[in-house]
């Protein structure tokens, strides 16, 4: 990047928080506590399917969220319309939602929840959005269409390419001054096979996304095409592949696979707001109880699971979340152990427990709540070859594709698109439509075996749902191959 580019940048920056400080002097002094959050985020959408166009569009979205605290209660309210007149019109909103809901509010906040914060954030990038044209992206995402059909019998094939570039501008009452950068990538790669009444289909990571925070570095043509030619592969193989047997047996994850048992087993259940019950009566609530913390064997010994903002190039990576917490690295289970929830500052104080830094929306029209980001497990000692050789009757998972989880977020089942069957320390057939069930405490307490750093994959996704009124968040997650014993594994189509 030249100089006069990152000059440019910064005028920009500059402009935007002398349009949030002009409008906070106009509106500080009517109401106890004030907080100004201004999103900027362009997102460029293109997908293939069969060499041919299907999706093409930039979508633009700004907005400003307005953020009060009076007696005790904040309210929000947020407007697209950056006037004079709508600015003061979402205030007067939000003061008379803080105004009615302090009438029956659970707890009484203070300005202590949003702690002084002061700095700036960007993505780690190798190639700027600028290093690749529009035309180029589009042609390899038409030709990777074409290396997924490496047989007559693949009768779909789509790619997929979402890029996010996301500012976010923050000041309040407390001096706050933060900005923040976020650059934000993901693919998919899908194969769907054919023969007679027999469909099979087979995907880069399932039904996730490869979401990163990165440049178009990661949008490499040559890595894409050999991805392609694999999937293409695998969708074939799985048209003449065994059902998944129905038994008993130790079972290794993929990282991709392990997406979403880390995010549904344990990033749902330790949201503070759901064990306080906010969430009960639209997403569920959860079996943890404040009691636990400290003291419940979450997992085997070798379970080491962390909040994680700072990792470069995850999806849901920052430096301080919407109420000005600085991000740290924190462990959630230790050695087992259930240690730290997932809670913003205000959950904090009225549990009176330790949190993290997630206080967190999905945009300038959603107020904040408690949202995982970045939750991993720490890798071991152990090799995905070392595994699979300890392994007497077993199977190796990837790739999810379905997913149920009670309200509780206790008893769960989980489809995946791809098998292979361990037989006396061997990996030996491929199977199909791959299932298995369990418990979260049983399930995470089988854990015998952790992959190693060398085979830790990072994966993220823009599609996590939660609140009310709903808000779509961005999450990552990352994990090696783990290896678990005596779990239940069944087959059936999906």
């Amino acid at each position: 990047m030249t100089t006069l580019e990152i000059l440019k940048i910064q005028k920009t920056e500059n402009q935007n928080l002398d349009f949030l400080k002009k409008i906070f002097s106009d509106l500080r002094t009517k109401c106890d506590w004030l907080g100004l959050k201004l999103v900027k985020e362009t997102t460029h959408h293109r997908a293939f399917r069969n060499a041919k166009p299907d999706e093409n569009f930039v979508k633009f979205d700004s907005g400003l969220m307005i953020e009060i605290l009076h007696e005790g209660y904040f309210g929000y309210a947020g407007t697209c319309f950056l006037d004079t007149t709508n600015i003061h019109e979402a205030f007067n909103k939000a003061l008379v939602l803080a105004k009615n809901s302090a009438k029956n509010s659970v707890y009484q906040f203070s300005p202590q929840q949003r702690p002084k914060a002061v700095g700036t954030y960007k993505s780690l990038r190798y190639q700027d959005l600028d290093s690749m044209t529009l035309s180029e992206l589009t042609e390899t995402l038409k030709l990777s269409t074409e290396k997924l059909k490496v047989s007559e019998k693949i009768v779909n094939a789509t790619s997929y390419l979402r890029i996010v570039d996301c500012e976010h501008y923050y000041i309040n009452s407390n001096g706050t001054e933060l900005v923040q950068n976020f650059l934000k990538t993901g693919t998919q790669f899908k194969a769907t096979a054919q023969d007679g009444s027999e469909i099979q289909s087979r995907s880069d990571v399932g039904g996730l996304h490869r979401c990163y925070q990165s440049g178009l570095e990661v949008f490499d043509k040559k890595e894409i095409f050999q991805r392609c030619e694999i999937i293409g592969k695998q969708a074939l193989e799985l048209l003449n592949s065994e059902n998944c047997p129905t038994d008993t047996r130790d079972m290794i994850l993929a990282p991709d696979q392990m997406y979403i048992q880390i995010h549904e087993s344990i990033g749902h259940p330790l949201e503070l707001d759901r064990i306080l019950g906010d969430e009960r009566n639209f997403a569920g609530w959860s079996f943890v109880r404040p009691t636990d913390f400290g003291k419940l064997q979450y997992g085997s010994k070798i379970l080491n699971v962390t909040f994680d903002p700072t990792v470069p190039g995850e999806h849901a990576s920052y430096a301080f979340d919407e109420s000005g917490t600085a991000a740290t690295k924190e462990y959630l289970i230790k050695d087992g152990i259930l240690e730290r929830g997932l809670g913003s500052t205000e959950s904090q104080v009225r549990l009176n427990l330790p949190g993290v830094a997630n206080f967190r929306s999905s945009s300038w029209n959603r107020a904040p709540i408690d949202r995982m980001a970045n939750i991993n497990v720490e890798p071991g000692n152990s090799s995905l070859s070392e595994m699979v050789s300890q392994t007497e009757k077993g199977i190796y998972i990837q790739s999810n594709v379905s997913w149920s989880i009670d309200d509780y977020r206790n008893k769960f089942q989980f489809g995946s698109e791809y098998a292979q069957l361990i037989e006396n320390g061997k990996l030996t057939k491929t199977v199909k439509n791959p299932n298995y069930r369990g418990q979260t405490i049983p399930f995470w307490n089988s854990l015998k075996a952790v992959g190693n750093a060398q085979e830790n994959e990072m994966y993220g996704s823009p599609f996590c749902g939660k609140g009310e009124p709903s808000q779509i968040i961005r999450v990552g997650h990352a994990s090696p191959p783990c290896l678990f014993s005596n779990i239940e594994i069944f087959g059936g189509s999906k």
